[in-house]
């Protein structure tokens, strides 16, 4: 059988729920002769492959074992040039920390063509699924979505700014600091800023933790929230609709 013309597609996978992927998204992995599929993707997009496809998982999660990036590259463009269209299927949007610039530029030192389809990012899709909006008149201008830790593990230079600001702000990645996270944001004197942490988000394991800095920790553990999950922190929080409630509840637990 002839093999077709080397072509590698970056597909985003949307936050979780099979049914939030694109048509478009959809149609490449029916076409792909090899999908690279990251942790986060629904294992019922494989589905849609056909049967000769060529499936390998190269999950990436924090604290756990995972594929390195440089190897996850090379394996794009070696399947490229044995196999053909290969699809690289990540979890949210390629291009929203999910590493999907760094595999193009790879792809393009050997001169192979490509193509990228958008998914949902986390950022965006997990939080309109909680009727929570990023942006609001009159609260909100505008959001950050921004990493919880570097690659170095440390806090986010880009968090030391976004503490001061009063917009929304979505932390991606950002679970495992969580401790460190409510400290800064406490010495700054805002304790009282209203957050919400998303984990398994469009999925039916789905957990929400709602609170203020001062309370979240708390909240976290009673609502036994572990990864993945997504950090948005802001006065928006508050049109969560049972954000009210459960302040009024931790309020009563204090006295």
């Amino acid at each position: 059988m002839k093999k077709n013309k080397p072509f590698i597609t970056l597909v985003g996978a949307g936050p979780g729920d099979p049914d939030l992927i694109t048509r478009k998204g959809i149609k490449a992995i029916m076409d792909a002769d090899v999908i690279l599929y990251d942790a986060l993707v629904n294992a019922e997009l494989l589905d849609y492959a056909k049967p000769s496809c060529v499936k390998i998982y190269v999950g990436k999660r924090a604290e756990r074992l995972s594929t390195s990036q440089d190897y996850i590259n090379k394996l794009l463009v070696d399947y490229a040039l044995t196999h053909g269209h290969v699809v690289r299927l990540k979890g949210g949007d390629p291009f929203v920390f999910g590493r999907g610039g760094e595999e193009l530029d790879y792809a393009r030192q050997f001169n192979i063509d490509t193509a990228v389809v958008p998914g949902i990012s986390s950022s965006v899709g997990l939080t309109a699924l909680q009727q929570i909006p990023l942006t609001y008149r009159g609260i909100s201008e505008s959001f950050w979505v921004i990493t919880g830790a570097t690659s170095d593990g440390k806090l986010s230079n880009d968090l030391l700014t976004a503490v001061h600001t009063n917009a929304t702000v979505v932390l991606l990645m950002g679970y495992a600091k969580l401790p460190e996270i409510v400290a800064l944001y406490q010495q700054q004197g805002r304790g009282d800023l209203p957050i919400a942490v998303i984990q398994n988000g469009s999925l039916p394991t789905e957990r929400i933790a709602l609170g203020s800095i001062n309370t979240i920790l708390e909240e976290v553990e009673q609502n036994l929230i572990a990864v993945p999950a997504i950090l948005v922190l802001g006065e928006v929080v508050r049109k969560h609709a049972s954000f009210q409630r459960v302040m009024q509840q931790a309020q009563l637990l204090a006295v």
